[in-house]
């Protein structure tokens, strides 16, 4: 059923339409600083500005850099704590890095160096081992799931900014090409893939924290397969680097990519071309989704367009590819939709009877 009225992302604080301006402005400005590194042999890819991952060229070879936050999913990790007794900042640490190198992946390039960022309000927060112990090894489990190298990290203290027994969790990747995905390669009848989630991920968990002040039981409250609403948010984000890889190796050739985050399913429009993405496949819809959809209430068309709805990841392959996509893979995946000419960029979900026009995706 679909919802007529309801909580909304931009309600809980989160207004994409306030934010995505300055990062169009930024991008302006940055893009007057792209021949600085000239001088190094260094050309910027400028193309790359608004994608989820910026590209550099030197001698030939290219290599990439990321930088992402968590946002504010470890204020649950603390709120949990307090219940179960446990930290949970291993599975918070997968989901920093997993924010970081999904973007990363989105134009085949795989992280080679990442660090980690942890600012906190009052230094007594590292005197709880428990919860330094499990984000140290969160976090290197997560760079072994990544292949990558945990280069180092930066770890201030800043009061006055931070609340004394809160912190924020960041980093930053740099990455080398292992194969060529480009917006260009995108065409008509492309097969869009989806490839599952593990819940929420690290999106819109400001709006499911909302939801959490409002309910009696708070995260204590059970969703339909008996879990505490809480633990479930706290399911790690899926870390994608292996399966990108594995096409690569299989010869699967990858025309576009996108990391479903900020903005929902509208991401699939990311690249710049006028085209239709057509979704009539959905994933299984996960317990926490319709929770979430039933205690905001959150609308399909919210939803949709600001969580990923059990796809946290798609590809755009030629649909004779599709037998070449990892037969072992650790992720479910499925062919969802297609990519057809258009006069208006737009993405269609059939199933749900949901448009979203090109103006919706501000982000370039």
């Amino acid at each position: 059923m679909k919802l007529k009225e309801g909580m909304t992302y931009s309600g809980t604080g989160v207004n994409y339409e306030n934010m995505d301006p300055f990062k169009i402005a930024c991008q302006k400005r940055a893009g007057l600083t792209a021949k600085n590194a000239e001088r190094l042999s260094v050309k910027s890819a400028e193309w790359t500005r608004g994608e989820s991952v910026f590209i550099v060229n030197r001698f030939g070879e290219l290599y990439s850099h990321v930088e992402e936050g968590l946002g504010t999913k470890n204020l649950v990790a603390d709120a949990m704590a307090k219940i179960t007794g446990k930290s949970y900042y291993d599975q918070i640490a997968q989901d920093t890095v997993a924010m970081i190198v999904n973007d990363m992946i989105t134009l085949g390039q795989l992280p080679i160096t990442l660090a980690m960022h942890l600012a906190v309000g009052d230094s007594d927060w590292f005197n709880n081992t428990q919860r330094t112990a499990d984000l140290i090894k969160g976090w290197g489990d997560a760079c072994d799931l990544a292949g990558c190298i945990w280069s180092g990290g930066e770890t201030p203290t800043l009061k006055g900014i931070i609340y004394p027994e809160a912190s924020l969790l960041s980093g930053s990747a740099v990455g080398v090409e292992k194969c060529n995905i480009h917006p260009s390669k995108i065409k008509s009848n492309d097969a869009i893939i989806m490839l599952e989630s593990s819940g929420i991920h690290a999106n819109g968990l400001t709006l499911a924290r909302k939801i959490a002040d409002k309910l009696p039981n708070g995260y204590e409250t059970l969703l339909s397969d008996g879990r505490m609403y809480g633990e479930a948010l706290l399911d790690p984000t899926h870390i994608y680097c292996d399966f990108i890889e594995e096409c690569a190796n299989s010869g699967v050739n990858i025309h576009y990519a996108v990391n479903i985050t900020g903005h929902g399913w509208r991401k699939l429009m990311r690249a710049q071309q006028s085209f239709a993405y057509v979704i009539y496949d959905l994933p299984t819809q996960l317990p926490i989704f319709d929770f979430i959809q039933e205690h905001g209430p959150v609308t399909d068309e919210e939803a949709y367009g600001n969580l990923n709805m059990g796809a946290g990841f798609a590809i755009f392959i030629n649909s004779n590819d599709f037998m070449k996509l990892p037969e072992n893979s650790r992720f479910k995946f499925r062919i969802a939709g297609y990519v057809e000419n258009s006069p208006v960029k737009k993405v269609v979900i059939q199933p749900k009877n949901l448009e979203y026009k090109a103006e919706t995706l501000a982000v370039r």
